[in-house]
């Protein structure tokens, strides 16, 4: 059976699908369209396009690819608001665009700071509509001095975080034992800064200081070697100079890695959460 069902995926992979390789460096505006907000293209020194999100008491901003993709690896620099940025959320994600009780999300969150205090990348994954797989981790450098790269690798075996080339989380694909998974349904990947004082820094506690607006966080170097699915299918093949993406795990030194991150950085696990653990563990953490 296994084997009919692998033909199968591999003539609908072959009839159905092209694969979009941008292994180079583009300008944002090739990948990327505005949305709404103050979200405006700037240029560097060297006449590369830098993208910023700015939030004031008004309005938020964002914008989002151009593309849907089926898996891929993107990576993206961000330099992100500077001084007391309390209240403040920056984030990169990826989203579905199919009814929202069956939506598929990988979300990357940074969570502002007041002056001094580091910041939080607050990390969550969503599959067939069921989320609160929170994981949260104080970043071990300032992300307001210079720009950083926080990276997606997203393929059937497993969804990969990366902060400068070091893995911090992993979601491995256990859809055979039950347990949902980003699988079948293309993502668009989005940016976007709003206000979340609610719950962002320190709980809600620290309230974002309108005085200091406006918030701008700066995108540049996007890079994204991905599947852009043709109509309806979702296997992807491998017909790339650089497809190494498709099929990486993590082996020993990377999990030492994201080991070392976790004993180091990570701040809160939704499962060793004892206030929401009241029906014992929750089945997703034995795909983590």
């Amino acid at each position: 059976m296994e084997q009919v069902r692998a033909c199968s995926l591999t003539s609908l992979a072959a009839v159905y699908l092209i694969l979009a390789v941008s292994p180079a460096i583009s300008d944002m505006t090739d990948s990327f369209e505005r949305m709404w907000g103050n979200t405006q293209v700037l240029y560097n020194s060297t006449g590369h396009q830098i993208m910023s999100l700015t939030l004031d008491r008004w309005t938020t901003s964002a914008f989002r690819s151009k593309s849907l993709y089926l898996f891929g690896r993107f990576d993206m620099d961000i330099k992100l608001v500077p001084k007391d940025s309390a209240g403040t959320v920056t984030t990169i994600y990826m989203i579905t665009e199919g009814p929202w009780q069956y939506h598929d999300e990988i979300d990357l969150e940074f969570l502002g700071n007041t002056t001094g205090e580091p910041y939080t990348l607050h990390t969550n994954i969503y599959a067939k509509g069921k989320g609160g797989r929170e994981k949260q981790y104080r970043l071990w450098f300032d992300p307001t001095e210079d720009f950083n790269t926080y990276s997606i690798i997203w393929n059937p075996h497993n969804i990969i975080i990366l902060v400068n080339g070091k893995p911090i989380r992993r979601v491995k694909n256990k859809m055979r034992d039950d347990y949902p998974f980003p699988l079948f349904q293309p993502m668009r990947l989005y940016a976007s800064i709003w206000n979340a004082d609610e719950w962002a820094t320190q709980g809600g506690r620290i309230k974002t200081d309108w005085s200091q607006a406006p918030f701008t966080a700066f995108f540049r170097n996007h890079r994204a070697i991905a599947c852009v699915p043709y109509k309806t299918a979702w296997i992807c093949g491998q017909n790339s100079s650089d497809s190494s993406w498709f099929s990486q795990e993590l082996d020993e030194d990377g999990q030492q890695k994201m080991k070392d991150v976790d004993i180091k950085y990570k701040i809160y696990d939704y499962c060793t959460d004892t206030w929401r653990l009241t029906d014992g563990l929750p089945k997703q953490c034995v795909a983590e």
